[in-house]
């Protein structure tokens, strides 16, 4: 034979046809070669082995790993098939154990999952055969061009709900390859050889099953973000075709990581960027735990990148026909249809009652905005940004039956989500107070105040209708402690690779795509933008550029305030410096600005009936009512 690595024991069946049995020698590759031709006389065509495993013949090898190989082999009736064969020989016990795991496998019935149609064995050698079809493997499909993000994000959504719905069954893969996913012409994807790859023979308690199951479940995922990078980048990881091999490079077990390169045959989108390197981070706490968060990271991008099935807009569209964009604090809806039944006189005082509910407060924006009042379009005059004239457009019967059609605290929450709820609301209640205290004379409190709370309008969604992703967005923003005695502590992600490595789009994306959804025009979508983190801020030229600004500045001094108690001074220097000429603002002005909301937030709190917050909200911002009925600007 020509090469040891791809040895077999040969029997002759006939002149051309030989029937071949894997050796232990095949477990470094199994790779059949027909017998040297030396001894065959000059000139004379020379007779092309055909290599056989029991009744299938073998084509090709389709892959391999250290565990597990897959080859092409066809029937008698030249039907084609794919066998998954371990890499050693099995016998007695271990023999049935295999068969035992890979009959049970088989019994998973989901359309992601490849059902054996025979599991077999032949010479010690275990199998599974799986129909071919007009399917293909990945690994055929992969090319040094890279697959488009698209098809390649649909195949991973596939994949992972195939493997979800085997670990939620107890089963593992153990050794996903891309040569044990297959695709059709269909783009119809499953997942091939679920359990294969175990030697046989392991005999675990119930508990160390379970564990064992978890673990494996662990590693299926990290193998299938592998897998993704793989086919993005258009070559292997760290140079190593084994997903196994490149596992075990990387920690815990390791120290190399893995990150897509910016150079790639194909542009990435940022946010599966995201994803991709979230599934292979070098932190172990950051990868996804389970193949259903994968998913649906994966489903999220795919729908708020398809513009023609709602965009953005699509991972929210039930939900705020459901159960609404936010729920109504306790008390405040029956306060504000109480204060609508008076006299019109009271104007002022409802509009402070509304500013103090910010689910009210949306809905009247949603109102006034995206509907058509007295039989005229209200976007003819632009934007309503105040709540006096939406008060005025609707009617207080319009008010009044707003705030009674608003869902009741804590809507679909459960007391956790509340209690996580209620903490933003209340930080995004403080920044409103703080903007109207940086704001410059002249602009109008409720305008200021609300522009605030929408720049917070996407992390408002999420944590009422995804208070789950909305947990782990935060999770993967903390920073963790230096793993080695006088370490630099592990930083967390951003908050915008965490929102796209969790929902596969921007939370601010959200939340703008939701404004633009209830009719607020560009310039409001461009003002409810936060300045992103470390991007130097420019002088304001109109009073958008200053609505936006102070906004910005007064969301980021409240992010600071929950940072770690040491850092936060160095965090708010930082701060300063960077609002500080655009604005024309002090470090003090900023900390006067900060210590006076706390104060005033505190005292509201304290007359109101705990742990609710007040219903007028907007005290604080009645000396910047200027009595303007444009959206923004300085009083003339």
């Amino acid at each position: 034979m020509p090469n040891a690595g791809s040895r077999f024991n040969a029997m002759a069946a006939c002149p051309q046809t030989m029937t071949f049995q894997p050796t232990t020698t095949e477990a470094a590759g199994l790779h059949a070669a027909p017998s040297s031709a030396a001894a065959q006389p000059k000139g004379q065509a020379q007779p092309q082995a055909v290599r056989m495993f029991g009744r299938f013949q073998l084509v090709r090898l389709l892959g391999k790993s250290q565990h597990i190989m897959a080859w092409l082999v066809m029937d008698r009736d030249e039907q084609e098939f794919m066998l998954a064969i371990p890499r050693v020989q099995l016998t007695g016990q271990g023999m049935q154990d295999w068969q035992q795991k890979a009959r049970r496998a088989a019994r998973l019935n989901h359309p992601h999952l490849a059902q054996p149609v025979e599991v077999g064995e032949f010479d010690r050698w275990p199998y599974a055969a799986y129909e071919r079809g007009t399917a293909v493997t990945w690994a055929e499909r992969f090319s040094r061009q890279g697959i488009p993000a698209a098809d390649l994000a649909a195949w991973v959504v596939q994949a992972a709900q195939g493997l979800a719905y085997a670990h939620e069954a107890g089963v593992a893969h153990r050794d996903l390859q891309p040569f044990m996913l297959s695709v059709d012409e269909g783009g119809q994807v499953k997942v091939l050889g679920l359990d294969l790859a175990g030697r046989g023979g392991e005999s675990h308690g119930a508990l160390d099953e379970l564990r064992a199951v978890r673990d494996a479940a662990v590693t299926d995922v990290l193998a299938l973000g592998l897998v993704m990078h793989q086919g993005l980048a258009g070559q292997a990881p760290l140079e190593q075709a084994d997903v196994g091999k490149v596992i075990a490079l990387m920690p815990p077990i390791g120290q190399d990581f893995v990150r897509l390169p910016w150079t790639v045959p194909r542009p990435i989108p940022d946010p599966l960027r995201a994803i991709v390197n979230r599934a292979t981070d070098r932190q172990v706490r950051q990868r996804y735990r389970n193949a259903r968060t994968l998913q649906r990271a994966l489903e999220g991008w795919i729908k708020t990148s398809s513009e023609q099935d709602g965009g953005p807009l699509a991972l929210l569209l039930d939900r705020l026909r459901s159960v609404g964009v936010l729920p109504a604090l306790p008390g405040a809806a029956e306060r504000v249809a109480h204060l609508a039944l008076m006299d019109g006189g009271r104007t002022s005082e409802l509009a402070d009652a509304v500013l103090g509910d910010m689910a009210l407060t949306f809905e009247l924006m949603r109102a006034v905005n995206s509907a058509q009042v007295h039989g005229a379009s209200v976007s003819s005059d632009g934007p309503v940004l105040m709540l006096r004239r939406a008060i005025a457009m609707l009617g207080l019967d319009g008010v009044r039956r707003a705030a009674l059609g608003l869902r009741a605290w804590p809507g679909p929450m459960n007391e956790q989500a509340a209690e996580e709820m209620l903490t933003l609301i209340h930080r995004v209640q403080r920044a409103s107070l703080v903007a109207t205290k940086l704001a410059p004379a002249g602009y109008d409190g409720e305008v200021v105040s609300l522009i605030t709370q929408l720049q917070n309008l996407g992390r408002l969604m999420v944590q009422y209708h995804f208070p789950d992703e909305a947990m782990q967005i935060r999770r993967l923003m903390q920073s963790a402690d230096a793993t080695t005695p006088g370490g630099q502590p592990e930083p967390g992600m951003t908050a915008e690779a965490a929102s796209f490595a969790v929902l596969g789009i921007d939370v601010e994306a959200l939340g703008v795509a939701v404004a633009k959804h209830w009719g607020l025009d560009e310039s409001v979508q461009t003002m409810i933008r936060r300045l992103p983190p470390g991007a130097p801020v420019h002088h304001p030229e109109n009073d958008n550029d200053i609505l936006r600004v102070t906004a910005s500045c007064a969301n980021d001094l409240l992010d600071v305030t929950l940072m770690p108690a040491k850092l936060v001074m160095a965090a708010l220097g930082v701060v300063a410096r960077r609002y500080a000429r655009p604005l024309g603002l002090t470090a003090k002005d900023m900390q006067d600005a900060l210590q006076s909301a706390a104060s005033e937030a505190t005292a509201q709190h304290a007359s109101a009936a705990p742990p609710f917050p007040p219903a007028d909200a907007s005290a604080a911002t009645r000396g910047w009512d200027a009595g303007t009925q444009h959206a923004a600007g300085p009083t003339p």
